[in-house]
């Protein structure tokens, strides 16, 4: 069973105002992705594979819909110029062209089928669920998320640096940026940094299952591809292997009252020896089991 240490986790970081112990798997070391630039577009970095389709998608769709309008737009004028009142003071009469009227349906249904032919293998990939490596359980909370590493028998609840949980009031204060400091943040993670963060290895399968505890959330990060509501009564799953290491930043998606801006996600990829290490420290601090000890062989 989850160790619920939830709601007493909330109330001594509070008191404390440090991140949690194991979570010192810090970001200095990693590099940080996905945080708003300002005068940027476009989507964050994709490290995942579901990730690099769907930009691609997104980019080919593009392609299609801006050839599609230039054509429409270059047809318009060329209409409103050639058949003009002037040019042609008597119209025609006739209501039907049906070399014209078959063109109009089949293209469109071509393009269609060519969107499909590209778009379905995508949406089956990221439906078809594959075996985990890492199984995590994501509860969305009004207004943070609570974590159990499913396969571990520990769990966590992780808030946005600067909640009331924390001993904030959602505003950037010089209490909220010491706090982010002392995780390893900068003032530029406001919003976006969390006092616990979802920790995963590097190219290994992810597989998360997401749920409410009380109305609709959704667990959302971008550079990885995925999007999934977080329903009371009913378990989702999505996955995720990120082919990067780094500090990822995602969103509660799903509009859920009051505090629903202050729902970060963070998640920190890392090598595979490192998150061995901080599975032990984290089964110790939060499932109480203690970490092995290595003991040197006599000589």
């Amino acid at each position: 069973m989850m160790t619920k240490h939830l709601t007493l986790a909330g109330l001594l970081a509070g008191v404390t105002s440090l991140p949690a112990l194991a979570q010192s798997v810090d970001p200095q070391g990693l590099e940080i992705i996905g945080t708003p630039v300002n005068g940027s577009m476009g989507f964050q970095t994709a490290v995942t594979e579901l990730a690099t389709d769907l930009q691609w998608l997104d980019g080919m769709i593009l392609v299609i819909i801006t050839g599609i309008t230039l054509f429409v737009t270059g047809l318009i004028l060329w209409v409103a110029v050639r058949y003009n009142s002037k040019r042609n003071p008597t119209p025609a009469t006739f209501t039907h062209h049906t070399p014209v009227e078959i063109a109009w349906t089949i293209v469109p249904i071509l393009i269609l089928v060519g969107i499909g032919a590209w778009s379905l293998p995508i949406l089956f990939r990221q439906q078809e669920i594959p075996v985990a490596d890492v199984t995590i359980k994501a509860v969305g909370n009004q207004w943070y998320w609570s974590y159990e590493y499913v396969d571990d028998d520990f769990g966590f609840d992780s808030y946005m640096i600067g909640a009331p949980a924390l001993g904030g009031d959602n505003r950037k204060t010089p209490e909220v940026i010491a706090q982010l400091e002392a995780a390893g943040y900068s003032e530029n993670e406001w919003l976006l940094a969390t006092d616990t963060a979802v920790v995963v290895p590097v190219n290994q399968t992810v597989v998360v299952q997401v749920t409410g505890s009380d109305v609709i959330h959704s667990w959302a990060m971008p550079a990885f591809g995925v999007k999934q509501d977080a329903v009371p009564g009913r378990l989702a799953e999505l996955w995720f292997k990120a082919d990067r290491e780094g500090v990822f930043f995602g969103q509660c998606s799903e509009l859920c009252g009051q505090a629903h801006a202050y729902m970060p996600i963070t998640v920190k990829v890392v090598s595979e020896e490192a998150y061995a290490e901080w599975l032990n420290r984290a089964r110790e601090e939060y499932a109480g089991i203690p970490q092995p000890i290595t003991v040197a062989a006599a000589d």
